[in-house]
Protein backbone atom coordinates (compact mmCIF):
# COMPACT_ATOMS: atom_id res chain seq x y z
CA UNK A 1 0.00 0.00 0.00
CA UNK A 2 1.54 3.34 -1.05
CA UNK A 3 1.86 6.22 1.41
CA UNK A 4 -0.99 8.26 -0.08
CA UNK A 5 -3.37 5.34 0.41
CA UNK A 6 -2.10 4.91 3.95
CA UNK A 7 -2.86 8.55 4.66
CA UNK A 8 -6.33 8.17 3.14
CA UNK A 9 -7.04 4.99 5.08
CA UNK A 10 -5.98 6.68 8.29
CA UNK A 11 -8.25 9.62 7.56
CA UNK A 12 -11.36 7.48 7.27
CA UNK A 13 -14.65 9.04 6.22
CA UNK A 14 -14.38 12.76 6.90
CA UNK A 15 -17.19 14.83 8.33
CA UNK A 16 -17.24 18.64 8.60
CA UNK A 17 -17.40 19.13 12.41
CA UNK A 18 -15.89 22.60 12.15
CA UNK A 19 -16.53 24.89 15.08
CA UNK A 20 -16.36 28.17 13.17
CA UNK A 21 -19.59 28.52 11.21
CA UNK A 22 -18.03 30.32 8.25
CA UNK A 23 -15.38 27.66 7.82
CA UNK A 24 -17.99 24.93 8.08
CA UNK A 25 -19.92 26.46 5.20
CA UNK A 26 -16.75 26.98 3.20
CA UNK A 27 -15.51 23.42 3.41
CA UNK A 28 -18.71 21.40 3.57
CA UNK A 29 -21.44 23.56 2.10
CA UNK A 30 -25.09 23.41 2.96
CA UNK A 31 -26.08 20.53 0.69
CA UNK A 32 -25.76 16.78 0.93
CA UNK A 33 -22.25 15.38 1.02
CA UNK A 34 -21.45 12.13 -0.79
CA UNK A 35 -20.94 9.27 1.63
CA UNK A 36 -17.84 7.72 0.05
CA UNK A 37 -15.47 10.63 0.69
CA UNK A 38 -12.10 9.32 1.83
CA UNK A 39 -9.78 12.31 2.23
CA UNK A 40 -9.86 16.11 2.05
CA UNK A 41 -6.47 17.61 1.29
CA UNK A 42 -5.90 21.29 1.94
CA UNK A 43 -3.01 23.66 1.34
CA UNK A 44 -2.63 26.40 3.91
CA UNK A 45 -0.47 29.13 5.40
CA UNK A 46 0.38 28.93 9.10
CA UNK A 47 3.11 30.65 11.10
CA UNK A 48 4.99 31.75 8.01
CA UNK A 49 4.92 28.33 6.32
CA UNK A 50 2.90 26.95 3.42
CA UNK A 51 2.09 23.26 3.82
CA UNK A 52 -0.36 20.54 2.85
CA UNK A 53 -2.53 18.69 5.28
CA UNK A 54 -5.44 16.29 5.73
CA UNK A 55 -8.62 17.88 7.06
CA UNK A 56 -10.38 15.74 9.66
CA UNK A 57 -13.22 17.02 11.89
CA UNK A 58 -12.05 20.62 11.93
CA UNK A 59 -8.41 19.73 12.51
CA UNK A 60 -5.64 19.58 9.92
CA UNK A 61 -2.98 16.87 10.13
CA UNK A 62 0.18 18.30 8.58
CA UNK A 63 1.88 16.47 5.72
CA UNK A 64 5.45 16.61 4.47
CA UNK A 65 6.76 15.58 1.07
CA UNK A 66 5.05 15.92 -2.30
CA UNK A 67 1.27 15.63 -2.17
CA UNK A 68 1.18 13.65 -5.41
CA UNK A 69 4.12 11.37 -4.61
CA UNK A 70 4.81 10.23 -1.07
CA UNK A 71 3.20 12.43 1.59
CA UNK A 72 3.84 11.57 5.23
CA UNK A 73 2.15 12.87 8.33
CA UNK A 74 4.46 14.88 10.58
CA UNK A 75 2.41 14.35 13.74
CA UNK A 76 1.65 18.08 13.98
CA UNK A 77 -1.95 19.29 13.92
CA UNK A 78 -3.61 22.69 13.74
CA UNK A 79 -7.21 23.87 13.91
CA UNK A 80 -8.74 24.84 10.58
CA UNK A 81 -9.91 28.10 12.14
CA UNK A 82 -6.27 29.09 12.82
CA UNK A 83 -4.97 28.83 9.26
CA UNK A 84 -5.41 30.65 5.96
CA UNK A 85 -6.56 28.31 3.23
CA UNK A 86 -4.78 28.67 -0.12
CA UNK A 87 -5.47 27.32 -3.58
CA UNK A 88 -5.19 23.57 -2.91
CA UNK A 89 -2.44 22.96 -5.50
CA UNK A 90 -0.05 24.74 -7.85
CA UNK A 91 -0.52 23.32 -11.37
CA UNK A 92 1.99 23.46 -14.20
CA UNK A 93 -0.94 23.86 -16.58
CA UNK A 94 -4.69 24.46 -16.51
CA UNK A 95 -6.89 23.03 -19.27
CA UNK A 96 -10.60 23.77 -19.54
CA UNK A 97 -13.51 22.26 -21.45
CA UNK A 98 -16.24 24.40 -22.99
CA UNK A 99 -19.82 23.59 -23.94
CA UNK A 100 -19.93 20.40 -21.89
CA UNK A 101 -23.53 20.65 -20.65
CA UNK A 102 -26.53 20.66 -22.96
CA UNK A 103 -28.07 23.34 -20.73
CA UNK A 104 -25.16 25.68 -21.62
CA UNK A 105 -25.28 25.18 -25.38
CA UNK A 106 -28.13 27.52 -26.26
CA UNK A 107 -28.57 27.27 -30.03
CA UNK A 108 -25.11 25.79 -30.56
CA UNK A 109 -24.74 22.15 -31.62
CA UNK A 110 -23.35 19.64 -29.14
CA UNK A 111 -19.62 19.11 -29.72
CA UNK A 112 -18.59 15.65 -30.91
CA UNK A 113 -15.32 15.89 -28.96
CA UNK A 114 -14.47 17.97 -25.87
CA UNK A 115 -13.77 21.57 -26.82
CA UNK A 116 -10.62 22.52 -24.92
CA UNK A 117 -8.76 25.73 -24.19
CA UNK A 118 -6.06 26.82 -21.76
CA UNK A 119 -6.10 28.99 -18.69
CA UNK A 120 -2.85 30.10 -17.02
CA UNK A 121 -1.41 29.00 -13.68
CA UNK A 122 -1.01 32.70 -12.87
CA UNK A 123 -4.82 33.00 -12.97
CA UNK A 124 -5.17 30.65 -9.99
CA UNK A 125 -6.45 32.07 -6.71
CA UNK A 126 -7.79 30.34 -3.62
CA UNK A 127 -10.84 30.52 -1.37
CA UNK A 128 -11.66 34.01 -0.07
CA UNK A 129 -9.20 35.61 -2.52
CA UNK A 130 -10.59 38.46 -4.63
CA UNK A 131 -11.61 38.21 -8.27
CA UNK A 132 -10.34 41.43 -9.82
CA UNK A 133 -12.26 43.01 -12.70
CA UNK A 134 -9.71 44.55 -15.10
CA UNK A 135 -10.23 48.26 -15.70
CA UNK A 136 -11.27 47.78 -19.34
CA UNK A 137 -13.52 44.75 -18.75
CA UNK A 138 -17.26 45.29 -19.19
CA UNK A 139 -18.98 41.88 -18.98
CA UNK A 140 -17.29 39.51 -16.53
CA UNK A 141 -19.18 36.27 -15.82
CA UNK A 142 -18.87 33.42 -13.32
CA UNK A 143 -18.81 29.78 -14.47
CA UNK A 144 -19.07 27.25 -11.64
CA UNK A 145 -17.40 23.95 -12.45
CA UNK A 146 -16.06 20.64 -11.22
CA UNK A 147 -12.26 20.67 -11.50
CA UNK A 148 -10.24 17.48 -11.92
CA UNK A 149 -6.79 17.24 -10.29
CA UNK A 150 -4.32 14.96 -12.08
CA UNK A 151 -2.31 12.61 -9.87
CA UNK A 152 0.38 11.21 -12.17
CA UNK A 153 1.94 11.83 -15.56
CA UNK A 154 -0.61 11.14 -18.27
CA UNK A 155 0.06 10.80 -22.00
CA UNK A 156 -2.08 8.94 -24.55
CA UNK A 157 -4.23 7.47 -21.80
CA UNK A 158 -7.05 5.11 -22.90
CA UNK A 159 -10.51 6.01 -21.63
CA UNK A 160 -10.68 2.73 -19.71
CA UNK A 161 -7.55 3.67 -17.73
CA UNK A 162 -8.19 7.38 -17.28
CA UNK A 163 -9.59 7.09 -13.73
CA UNK A 164 -6.17 5.86 -12.57
CA UNK A 165 -4.72 9.29 -13.38
CA UNK A 166 -7.30 11.31 -11.42
CA UNK A 167 -6.04 12.21 -7.96
CA UNK A 168 -9.21 13.96 -6.85
CA UNK A 169 -11.51 16.88 -7.55
CA UNK A 170 -12.11 20.41 -6.36
CA UNK A 171 -14.43 23.30 -7.15
CA UNK A 172 -13.56 26.00 -9.66
CA UNK A 173 -14.82 29.20 -11.23
CA UNK A 174 -13.93 29.66 -14.91
CA UNK A 175 -14.20 33.47 -14.80
CA UNK A 176 -14.88 34.74 -18.33
CA UNK A 177 -15.03 38.19 -19.95
CA UNK A 178 -17.70 37.76 -22.63
CA UNK A 179 -16.84 40.78 -24.80
CA UNK A 180 -13.21 39.69 -25.03
CA UNK A 181 -14.28 36.09 -25.54
CA UNK A 182 -16.28 37.09 -28.62
CA UNK A 183 -13.85 39.63 -30.04
CA UNK A 184 -10.29 38.50 -29.35
CA UNK A 185 -8.26 36.24 -31.64
CA UNK A 186 -7.78 33.78 -28.74
CA UNK A 187 -9.39 33.44 -25.30
CA UNK A 188 -6.21 34.23 -23.40
CA UNK A 189 -7.38 37.59 -22.07
CA UNK A 190 -11.00 36.50 -21.65
CA UNK A 191 -10.28 33.31 -19.71
CA UNK A 192 -6.74 33.50 -18.31
CA UNK A 193 -6.27 36.97 -16.87
CA UNK A 194 -5.02 37.21 -13.30
CA UNK A 195 -7.58 35.95 -10.72
CA UNK A 196 -9.76 34.34 -13.44
CA UNK A 197 -9.31 30.77 -12.05
CA UNK A 198 -10.41 30.45 -8.41
CA UNK A 199 -10.17 26.89 -7.07
CA UNK A 200 -10.74 25.19 -3.71
CA UNK A 201 -11.32 24.91 -0.87
CA UNK A 202 -9.96 21.32 -0.82
CA UNK A 203 -8.96 18.48 -3.10
CA UNK A 204 -11.16 15.50 -2.28
CA UNK A 205 -10.42 11.89 -3.16
CA UNK A 206 -12.92 9.05 -3.24
CA UNK A 207 -15.90 10.90 -4.69
CA UNK A 208 -18.00 9.64 -7.59
CA UNK A 209 -17.00 12.67 -9.64
CA UNK A 210 -19.27 11.69 -12.53
CA UNK A 211 -22.35 12.24 -10.36
CA UNK A 212 -21.93 15.31 -8.16
CA UNK A 213 -24.11 18.39 -7.76
CA UNK A 214 -22.45 21.62 -8.96
CA UNK A 215 -24.07 24.87 -7.81
CA UNK A 216 -23.23 28.54 -8.14
CA UNK A 217 -24.67 31.32 -6.00
CA UNK A 218 -24.32 35.03 -6.63
CA UNK A 219 -24.86 37.10 -3.49
CA UNK A 220 -26.60 34.11 -1.93
CA UNK A 221 -29.02 33.54 -4.85
CA UNK A 222 -28.83 30.20 -6.66
CA UNK A 223 -27.85 30.74 -10.31
CA UNK A 224 -26.56 27.36 -11.48
CA UNK A 225 -27.38 23.83 -10.35
CA UNK A 226 -26.80 20.60 -12.21
CA UNK A 227 -25.21 17.20 -11.71
CA UNK A 228 -21.99 16.16 -13.40
CA UNK A 229 -23.75 13.09 -14.79
CA UNK A 230 -25.28 15.57 -17.26
CA UNK A 231 -21.89 16.41 -18.78
CA UNK A 232 -21.73 15.62 -22.49
CA UNK A 233 -18.21 14.23 -22.02
CA UNK A 234 -17.46 12.56 -18.68
CA UNK A 235 -14.24 12.89 -16.72
CA UNK A 236 -12.57 9.80 -18.16
CA UNK A 237 -13.32 10.87 -21.73
CA UNK A 238 -11.96 14.35 -21.04
CA UNK A 239 -8.72 13.14 -19.42
CA UNK A 240 -8.12 10.66 -22.24
CA UNK A 241 -8.81 13.22 -24.95
CA UNK A 242 -6.57 15.93 -23.50
CA UNK A 243 -3.74 13.45 -22.92
CA UNK A 244 -3.59 12.77 -26.67
CA UNK A 245 -2.26 16.28 -27.22
CA UNK A 246 -0.92 17.55 -23.90
CA UNK A 247 1.18 15.67 -21.35
CA UNK A 248 -0.57 16.10 -18.02
CA UNK A 249 1.55 16.21 -14.86
CA UNK A 250 0.72 15.70 -11.17
CA UNK A 251 -1.22 18.70 -9.89
CA UNK A 252 -2.43 19.83 -13.30
CA UNK A 253 -6.06 20.94 -13.44
CA UNK A 254 -8.94 20.32 -15.82
CA UNK A 255 -12.01 22.56 -15.59
CA UNK A 256 -14.82 20.33 -16.91
CA UNK A 257 -17.38 22.89 -18.11
CA UNK A 258 -20.22 24.91 -16.66
CA UNK A 259 -23.96 24.17 -16.71
CA UNK A 260 -26.90 26.45 -17.43
CA UNK A 261 -26.63 30.18 -17.92
CA UNK A 262 -24.37 32.80 -16.39
CA UNK A 263 -24.51 36.53 -15.77
CA UNK A 264 -22.22 39.46 -15.21
CA UNK A 265 -20.57 40.11 -11.86
CA UNK A 266 -20.12 43.57 -10.37
CA UNK A 267 -17.71 44.97 -7.77
CA UNK A 268 -18.94 43.98 -4.33
CA UNK A 269 -20.60 40.77 -5.51
CA UNK A 270 -19.81 37.49 -3.78
CA UNK A 271 -19.79 34.33 -5.88
CA UNK A 272 -19.88 30.85 -4.35
CA UNK A 273 -19.27 27.63 -6.24
CA UNK A 274 -20.28 24.51 -4.35
CA UNK A 275 -19.39 20.99 -5.46
CA UNK A 276 -21.08 18.21 -3.53
CA UNK A 277 -18.62 16.56 -1.18
CA UNK A 278 -15.93 19.20 -1.79
CA UNK A 279 -17.32 22.31 -0.14
CA UNK A 280 -17.87 25.94 -1.09
CA UNK A 281 -15.42 28.08 -3.02
CA UNK A 282 -16.19 31.68 -2.05
CA UNK A 283 -14.71 34.78 -3.67
CA UNK A 284 -15.54 38.47 -3.61
CA UNK A 285 -15.46 40.53 -6.79
CA UNK A 286 -13.56 43.83 -6.78
CA UNK A 287 -12.62 46.47 -9.34
CA UNK A 288 -9.00 46.86 -10.35
CA UNK A 289 -7.21 49.83 -8.91
CA UNK A 290 -8.21 52.80 -11.00
CA UNK A 291 -11.22 50.91 -12.39
CA UNK A 292 -14.91 51.54 -11.92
Amino acid sequence: MDRRRQVERGAGTLLPGIAAAALAVLLTGGGAVAQNVTTKYVRYAYEGRVVYGVLDNGMIRELEGELFADPRETGRTVALSDVRLLAPCQPSKVIAVGLNYRSHLGERPAPVEPGIFAKLPSAIIGPEDEIVIPADASNLHYEGELVVVIGKKAKDVPVAEAADYVFGVTAGNDVSERVWQRGDLQWLRAKASDTFAPIGPAIVTGLDYNDLRVQTRLNGELRQSERTRDMLHDVEAIVSYISRYVTLLPGDLIFTGTPGTTQAMQPGDVVEVEVEGVGVLRNKVVAAAGGA
